[in-house]
């Protein structure tokens, strides 16, 4: 299954569509609205465009986040250490895919992992 950012200059492909994927509370998931799923990094394939993305890391500087430097879109993630390198989010967003295919999963990043709305 292929899918892009907006702009179309960050083109990847993944071995399969996702059927969960998770919503993160984690301050950064939140303000970007990302909806991750997760694939092996081999199962991942960039056709276009990995070189035109802007990495940004922070926090306990565990992930990198690449966005498209053209439109904007949060394209996936990458974990920073070799250890955890098994697993990479890509937004599935940018897939083909309609909410009703996908089991969406909250994750709860605890109290302080977004601003609360009471």
């Amino acid at each position: 299954m292929e899918g892009s950012c907006h702009c179309g200059t960050v083109r990847f492909e993944v071995a399969a569509p996702p059927t969960r994927a998770g919503e993160c509370n984690c301050s950064i998931c939140w303000k970007l609205g990302t909806l991750w799923s997760y694939y092996h990094p081999r199962d991942v394939r960039f056709l276009s465009g990995l070189d035109q993305t802007l990495a940004y890391v922070w926090g306990d500087r565990t992930l990198s986040f690449h966005t498209c430097r053209t439109c904007g879109c949060t394209t996936h993630w990458q974990a920073l250490d070799p250890a955890r390198a098994e697993r990479m989010g890509v937004n599935a967003r940018l897939l083909p895919v309609f909410p009703g295919d996908v089991e969406v999963h909250h994750i709860d990043c605890g109290e302080h992992g977004r601003f609360w709305i009471r």
